[in-house]
């Protein structure tokens, strides 16, 4: 729920996005059925009414968090993946946008787990919005749509162990030179 008196700059754009960064911090570590709008408000400086103010429930803000948290890195990634220059480091770019730095707040965190499996749950467009920047990403860059979704299922693969960042930036470094050099000889 988007009011108009959100503009850019505004007190209510700032309290929305200190809400949203709020309900983030709360559903990664409490998760999504334990959270409440009580532990939303408290940790935002905020009164609960004036948190239903700018949302009208869980599901809402949930999907609110999502968004902000995955949805608003499509045009820097986007745009890395069209820039000139060098496939692998521009590889590693989109990758480091889409899926390390949201990987880095999960992954320490109590209730990380099931934080993206909740928002497949409530709201799945979201989700496949995400997917397809993915692979429209990866395919501008690869220039093969069918290795750009081999890629992401290979990704996808990295994380079922829930490794560390470094670990996790280590195994992306390795798929990505495979799949660049993979790309230059069918070139």
């Amino acid at each position: 729920m988007f009011n108009e008196n959100d503009s850019p700059g505004s007190k209510a754009a700032e309290r929305r996005t200190r809400i949203v960064a709020a309900a983030r911090w709360c559903f990664l570590n409490f998760g999504y059925a334990k959270t409440t709008f009580e532990d939303i408000a408290k940790r935002a400086g905020i009164s609960r009414s004036l948190l239903y103010h700018h949302f009208r429930n869980k599901e809402e803000l949930y999907t609110a968090v999502f968004t902000d948290w995955l949805i608003s890195r499509h045009p820097a990634a986007l745009q890395a993946a069209s820039a000139p220059g060098d496939s692998f480091k521009r590889l590693i770019e989109v990758v480091r946008l889409l899926v390390l730095e949201p990987w880095s707040e999960m992954v320490g965190a109590p209730m990380g787990g099931e934080f993206f499996e909740a928002c497949e749950r409530l709201d799945p467009e979201i989700e496949a919005q995400h997917r397809e920047v993915a692979l429209q990403c990866v395919t501008t860059i690869t220039g093969d749509r069918e290795a750009a979704e081999v890629f992401l299922l290979s990704l996808d693969g990295l994380l079922t162990d829930q490794p560390s960042v470094d670990l996790l930036s280590h195994r992306i470094h390795i798929l990505a030179a495979r799949f660049v050099q993979s790309a230059n000889r069918q070139q």
